[in-house]
């Protein structure tokens, strides 16, 4: 399928993006189209083709199709033929979708999609119907996504006569690129005053709570003293401006990789769209899928949805599947702390040092929400080390089962042959019923508080009891480079990047990993991912994961796209990725899914770290 010449992806934040419409009028996305320029054919880069073609309508404007195609050379979007059916209209009534190449006109143009139809090239996909979607989260999701699924990855998606002030991030979090005013403009002429969190018929308000340039004058009683149309004037260009207000910081949310978090505070002014969110996080593939592997901010985990975010789920499925803990006979389970990574914490610093020298033969893990459980060697991994949550010693019923879950897959996978619970209040009440499900022992050592002299003193007796004759860790610094590198690029890489004679230089968290005088890879303390060389990525190919083919030619600085002959689509934004081509061996970070990557027209997909041309 061709692809798009006029729409640019430039950033990403799960499923939203941040991108630019190339037209006349160049537009950043996620953008908001006044419904009435759609019928401005002398101004507007957007225009509603209408009803043009002798198939479809018989009374077809000579002089208007005429105009369209004289718009066509000036980088206009028109979109054609204009349907608006509502989802569940029979299909032999629907109009077909226009076949592709057979329309009279060039340049850009945008397809009403209707779901289980041929999809037709095009610049942008409408979404037909979608005004019948308000509070209906199942049927929204559903048809977003098959939607999604239908068109090339980096195509524009419209959703007509469904934006509100209210929904407006919800929308751009789901992946829509434009919305239209359609409804803040009936809106107004219903008496309907809309803000961000919600909408507000006049007659049942005291005030305007809005201080823009509409309002900031402008007393209540007055604006309800006006004549009907002037009245729903000002109520139109106030209720347009909501819209572009709140468009603009779903924008700058997406920017700072933050547009989660607003999400899910903003989704409680409306029940349908909470459920669209917990819907949304039940579709784990296509969110993960969009999830970077590393954000530049903390994860803030404050609600219930956050146990369900596509990264939570994602770390914890990835404990599980990829990581193997060191060879240890006795683990210690530990709650979890404010401060990140936990070893540097007060609490934490305690219970090292009451272990003293029998952690070297131990294993520690860390039980906490929403992560479940974080074994040491992941403690600088993000998210691990990048996310804050309410600390209040209450454990809801959904943290309590998702936590519990999480241990009892870990200990069913791994065997102990003591497992010592340093752990009180919630955190031993997880214990002791996985205690009692799984049939297996713990040791409580705690007794008036976790750091209270009198547990920690318990903690080391303990462990003085338990050690004598218990394996001892060889090298905790290479369990811990190898089990961020399981992590990262699966199963069994941790062996290959770090192998037996390999040698770790550098103090936490700066670990160097050097093989026979030769660098191979980094940990990145601010990630708590690596960072490999050429020589690392050498040791890696075997895997063929991770790995971005190009064709002939030795790129520098990024890859675009178009340049790329295929991907591993299991790589995530900001991986870290193997490139090889005919003439070249790079390093990179991934800017896109290994699967937008190989669907996309524009757009960088890697940026390029290391070069090695290849003679």
């Amino acid at each position: 399928m061709t692809m798009t010449r006029y729409f640019e992806i430039l950033q990403r934040d799960g499923a939203a993006r941040i991108g630019k419409l190339l037209l006349k009028n160049v537009m950043s996305t996620p953008y908001v189209l006044n419904t009435m320029d759609l019928h401005d054919i002398d101004n507007s880069s957007i225009l509603d083709g209408g009803s043009l073609w002798s198939f479809v309508d018989s009374e077809t404007d000579p002089k208007r199709l005429q105009q369209l195609r004289e718009r066509c050379g000036e980088n206009v979007l028109i979109i054609l033929p204009h349907r608006s059916y509502p989802p569940d209209a029979p299909d032999d009534e629907v109009q077909k979708a226009l076949p592709e190449d057979d329309h009279p006109l060039g340049g850009a143009i945008g397809i009403t999609l209707r779901p289980g139809q041929p999809v037709a090239k095009s610049d942008m996909y409408v979404m037909e119907g979608a005004g019948c979607f308000e509070n209906k989260a199942r049927d929204m999701i559903r048809g977003m996504l098959a939607m999604k699924e239908a068109i090339p990855a980096d195509t524009a998606v419209y959703v007509p006569d469904l934006a509100l002030p209210e929904n407006a991030a919800m929308l751009a979090y789901l992946g829509v690129d434009v919305v239209d005013t359609t409804r803040a403009i009936v809106s107004a002429y219903k008496d309907i005053y809309l803000t961000s969190a919600g909408s507000h018929y006049l007659d049942s308000m005291t005030e305007l709570p809005c201080r823009c340039r509409h309002c900031a004058d402008l007393d209540i009683n007055e604006l309800r003293s006006m004549e009907k149309k002037k009245r729903a004037q000002i109520i139109e260009r106030h209720n347009v401006d909501a819209l572009e207000a709140e468009m603009a910081l779903a924008r700058e949310r997406i920017r700072n990789g933050t547009l989660r978090e607003y999400v899910e505070g903003s989704c409680r002014n409306r029940p349908w769209l909470t459920a669209m969110l917990r819907l949304l996080d039940m579709e784990y593939t296509y969110m993960e899928e969009q999830a970077p592997i590393v954000r530049p901010r903390d994860m803030i985990a404050t609600t219930g949805e956050s146990l369900t975010r596509p990264e939570v789920v994602r770390f914890a499925k990835r404990v599980h599947e990829r990581y193997s803990p060191p060879e240890a006979d006795i683990l210690v389970l530990l709650p979890c702390s404010a401060k990140k990574p936990y070893s540097i914490s007060n609490s934490h610093y305690r219970f090292i040092n009451a272990m003293g020298k029998y952690r070297k033969y131990v294993h520690e893990v860390i039980i906490t929400s929403p992560l479940g459980i974080v074994p040491r060697e992941l403690e600088l991994t993000y998210p691990a080390a990048n996310y804050d949550t309410t600390v209040t010693g209450y454990w809801d019923a959904e943290e309590r089962k998702w936590v519990q879950g999480c241990l009892e897959q870990y200990l069913t996978k791994h065997s102990y042959s003591h497992i010592i619970a340093h752990v009180d209040g919630a955190y031993r009440e997880i214990c002791e019923a996985v205690s009692e499900k799984l049939g297996i022992e713990f040791t409580y050592t705690c007794q008036d508080g976790v750091t209270s002299p009198t547990s920690l003193g318990t903690l080391k007796r303990t462990l003085s009891d338990l050690t004598s004759g218990a394996r001892k860790r060889h090298d905790p610094r290479q369990d811990l480079m190898r089990s961020i590198a399981d992590y990262q690029f699966g199963s069994g890489a941790g062996k290959l990047i770090i192998p037996d004679g390999a040698t770790i230089k550098a103090p936490f968290p700066k670990h160097q990993v050097f093989l026979n005088k030769e660098q191979i890879a980094t940990l990145v303390p601010q990630y708590g991912i690596i960072a490999l060389t050429v020589a690392g990525a050498r040791r890696l190919l075997p895997e063929e994961e991770y790995i971005v083919t190009i064709d002939d030619f030795v790129p520098k600085g990024s890859i675009l796209a178009p340049g790329i002959i295929g991907a591993d689509p299991q790589i995530r934004i900001n991986d870290e990725v193997i490139v090889i081509g005919k003439r070249a061996l790079c390093i990179g970070r991934a800017l896109m899914s290994g699967r937008e990557m190989q669907e996309s027209s524009r757009g960088i997909a890697v940026d390029l770290r290391h070069v090695k041309k290849i003679h």
